[in-house]
């Protein structure tokens, strides 16, 4: 995302430069039409799901996509760089120029989704270990990384049998920095399941390390290829002393600018769907067209949340809490409506005006929810070092869930997110919130 941003704007700088005659002219003299432009095109994008891993999309819808973000991107890309001051000379062709760019670059992005079968220009990864952990490690990469291209396994001294096949294997017979000199290795994924004393050749890796071959290992790695934290090989060491979780106070202030300038802004643009959607509740159904629960926010304090009624008033009737659950009979057809495109979690833009919430973060969970999680998942309590989302990188990742299985896997997004949360990050995760929404990607 953030390459493809980058050649964007270096278009639109080209184009408006060729025509002024240099850089150094064209920038202030169209800064707001470059910027404007560079946004447009990023947003559009990353809403239609241009992004999504490849695995996911067949090329056809691949291409589908592509041309619909032209179909959006084109035109207005024509309006934006129309805008140019009336003395600007050649303004036509800075607009069929940063046109014929954009269709370069979302044509291109199509294109590589899907190139994975031509090795060339990829990164070369060999795998040290060849049990379950290697075999889910190559998994992960085929499936997440196109640009991946896995050179083989190499079996770590204690791994007698192999759970990769026989024809991806490679001996060993010099040293590991040897072999991927000559394998012309670029990545080492460190994926031994078993990992006793003299199992892991430290040298040889410290030495391909200082020879220019990043060195992974298995938190990490899929740390780097899921965007996730995977719980089944993480240890509390791996947290406490790896880079991350910086959560300064430059970063929180600018956290909260954020969120108050951009919970202001869709509660404006947001104001006429909430009126319509509680007026349509009150028709549909007895009760409140609002409701309130209570919510675990930053550091294990609870708050109030409150979300439009999109179940029957009786929907815990016996007392007891319950996760919703698919095409769940307590969901009012109203309910199914405003679930499916998010409405129902508009009126929590009101509960991030008064810090209870951030626009992006994990999504608040119920006390009694929390208690029983932070029992049976591990670190699940490092969630709440942050504070709650209305929407949260979990959900634009992970379909709904409704089990502690799915809090799992759930949880693994979230400790991510913790770990690396970034300005840019909350816009990636806003951009890709407008996709679920306008996809019905994880409606519950």
């Amino acid at each position: 995302m953030l390459f493809d941003l980058v050649l964007v704007l270096l278009v639109a700088v080209v184009a408006v430069g060729l025509q002024v005659g240099s850089v150094d002219q064209a920038v202030p003299m169209a800064a707001t039409q470059v910027m404007s432009f560079a946004l447009t095109v990023f947003v559009i994008s990353s809403a239609s799901g241009l992004y999504e891993p490849s695995h996911s999309v067949s090329f056809g819808r691949s291409v589908v996509r592509a041309m619909l973000v032209l179909g959006a991107a084109l035109p207005l890309t024509y309006v934006i760089f129309g805008l140019l001051p009336a003395d600007f000379a050649n303004r036509a062709a800075v607009q069929y120029s940063t046109m014929a760019g954009v269709a370069a670059l979302v044509l291109r992005r199509a294109y590589l989704a899907h190139s994975s079968a031509n090795a060339l220009g990829r990164t070369r990864i060999l795998v040290f270990g060849a049990g379950t952990a290697a075999c889910t490690v190559a998994e992960a990469l085929r499936e997440r990384d196109p640009n991946a291209y896995i050179v083989g396994f190499v079996p770590g001294p204690n791994e007698r049998e192999p759970a990769v096949p026989q024809r991806d294997l490679i001996d060993l017979r010099s040293t590991l920095p040897e072999l991927a000199y000559e394998l012309g290795v670029d990545e080492i994924v460190v994926a031994l399941t078993e990992r006793r004393a003299g199992s892991m050749p430290l040298r040889q890796l410290l030495d391909c390390k200082v020879s220019g071959i990043k060195v992974y290992d298995l938190a990490t790695h899929f740390e780097k290829t899921l965007g996730q934290i995977r719980l089944d090989y993480l240890n509390a060491s791996w947290l406490i002393f790896g880079d991350g979780f910086n959560q300064g106070a430059w970063r929180t202030a600018v956290k909260r600018v954020f969120d108050i300038f951009s919970a202001l802004l869709l509660i404006v643009l947001s104001a006429p769907v909430m009126l319509v959607t509680a007026v349509i509740i009150k028709c549909e159904s007895k009760g409140p067209a609002l409701y309130r629960q209570e919510r675990v926010g930053q550091n294990g304090r609870t708050f109030s949340i409150a979300k439009f009624r999109s179940m029957r008033t009786d929907a815990e009737k016996d007392g007891k809490p319950r996760w919703a659950s698919a095409n769940d009979d307590r969901v009012t057809r109203v309910g199914h409506v405003i679930r499916r495109l998010r409405i129902d979690e508009l009126p929590q833009l009101f509960n991030v005006l008064r810090g209870d919430m951030s626009m992006v973060g994990p999504r608040p969970e119920r006390p009694f929810f929390v208690e029983k999680l932070t029992q049976d998942i591990p670190f699940y309590a490092l969630r709440h070092s942050v504070k709650p989302g209305v929407t949260g990188w979990a959900q634009v990742r992970y379909a709904y869930g409704a089990t502690v299985e799915d809090s799992q896997e759930k949880l693994q997004y979230d400790l991510y997110y913790v770990k690396n949360h970034t300005l840019f990050l909350d816009l990636v995760v806003l951009i890709e919130t407008v996709s679920v929404v306008l996809t019905g990607r994880g409606a519950r």
